[in-house]
């Protein structure tokens, strides 16, 4: 099934933008938007996280979260 949307330029333009910063082209940001609205909410826990971990990239320092805390901290 096909369905057409109407949007205004700006509308448009402020979703692009969204899709981009999670490095995805605007049809699959939308196509997992609506994967997650129809999905059953019957996952654990260990399965959000597991799917936000996804979608997160590299530290392109290849910091770890450690890495952080302990920054700036006195040995």
């Amino acid at each position: 099934m096909t369905v057409t949307i109407q949007l205004s330029d700006e509308q448009a333009a402020a979703l692009q933008a969204k899709a981009a910063a999670q490095g995805l082209s605007l049809e699959k940001w939308l196509q997992s938007l609506v994967q997650q609205e129809i999905q059953p909410q019957t996952g654990s826990i260990v399965d959000e996280m597991r799917s936000l971990r996804a979608r997160v990239k590299p530290d392109p320092e290849g910091w770890t979260t450690r890495d952080y805390v302990n920054y700036g901290r006195r040995s």
